[in-house]
């Protein structure tokens, strides 16, 4: 399946999406799900013009790709920094600098907290109640 895949990052105030493979899909908001609902508003309205992209066309997927920053704040009351340091295996001080902005986490830290957040998915989605 095809795969539009939208940047979020936050600025001081306000997150921006934006497509990163197709030109022309952009969108804002005070919240992540603001920026993701004007995303769509914005795809939308490509679609009911003549000359829309290729990929835009048939089945494709939205891929959401956030910025360390934004992914830390974005989920700031849902995970701990304490909690995140647990399934990663990041010190929590780290952790809060990459939140905060005051530093960047390398590639190999930043893919660290992205497998364990899809490895924590995968697990809860196999958890019966």
């Amino acid at each position: 399946m095809k795969q539009v895949k939208i940047i979020i990052e936050r600025s001081k105030d306000f997150y921006t999406a934006y497509a990163e493979n197709v030109k022309g899909i952009s969108g804002g908001g005070e919240t992540v799900l603001e920026a993701k609902e004007s995303v769509l508003a914005c795809i939308e309205i490509l679609k009911e013009l003549d000359n829309i992209p290729k990929i835009l066309q048939g089945e494709y997927e939205l891929i959401y790709k956030f910025d360390t920053q934004s992914l830390l704040n974005y989920y700031k009351g849902i995970f701990t920094n304490s909690a995140l340091g647990r399934i990663t295996g990041i010190n929590q001080k780290l952790i809060q600098h990459y939140a905060s902005g005051l530093k960047r986490p390398r590639p190999t830290q930043a893919y660290k907290i992205q497998k364990a957040l899809h490895d924590l998915g995968h697990e809860l989605i196999s958890v019966e109640l």
